[in-house]
């Protein structure tokens, strides 16, 4: 892996919203490297190292994730199968994580996104259970923050998610997928989860979702 996009929303009042799960993670990542974020003039994201491998956060909106990746990995000849894309996953239980080497979007406009400005699905991602929906629309729901008694399960998937990254950074996704995918078999297998499309908002919350 040369790239490690985490996914979210920029601003204060998404820090730690369920959708945000992404960020959490590849900033936990830099801060055990010691790295700090840098706003790139070049494209619209914050970029950071682990050793040798870009952690990136696009600040362009979670339904724009695509057009920053693309462009740093346009910059620095990475290859789609290169990237790591680190997000959150409506379909899995809270703090299950799942590892897959390429597959369709399952439904997340932030993946969607990339898949569509690279013209592949096959992009490494490290999907993360934030549970479903309970009665409420997907969209208010991924935009919410997690619940107190839900915090302590976040912060240890958290965990075990920084622990995933650099598996798979260290020994390659084959590895972590055998190591971090409880269902894993021994062959690299494409992510064949289906979530229902989350509807996109209209006027500035497309943005958001």
């Amino acid at each position: 892996m040369r790239l490690v996009a985490g996914l979210g929303n920029p601003g204060p009042e998404y820090a730690v919203t369920r959708h945000n799960i992404g960020f959490m993670v590849v900033d936990q990542l830099a801060a055990q490297f010691g790295s700090i974020w840098e706003r790139s003039t070049k494209w619209d994201a914050l970029s950071s190292k682990c050793g040798a491998v870009q952690l990136v956060k696009p600040m362009s909106f979670m339904n724009r994730s695509g057009y920053p990746i693309s462009a740093i990995a346009q910059f620095y000849k990475i290859a789609s199968q290169e990237i790591l894309v680190v997000l959150d996953d409506l379909s899995l239980p809270l703090g299950r994580l799942r590892l897959r080497a390429g597959g369709g979007s399952g439904g997340h406009n932030g993946l969607e996104s990339i898949i569509m400005q690279f013209g592949t699905e096959e992009i490494p991602r490290l999907r993360i259970g934030i549970g479903e929906a309970p009665h409420e629309e997907s969209v208010d729901y991924v935009l919410s923050r997690f619940f107190d008694e839900e915090k302590p399960l976040v912060r240890s998937t958290i965990d075990r998610a920084v622990e995933a990254v650099k598996c798979a950074i260290d020994n390659g996704l084959l590895s972590a997928m055998n190591t971090f995918n409880p269902e894993s078999s021994p062959a690299v297998r494409r992510d064949e989860s289906v979530s229902p499309r989350r509807p996109d908002l209209q006027g500035k919350e497309t943005e958001q979702a």
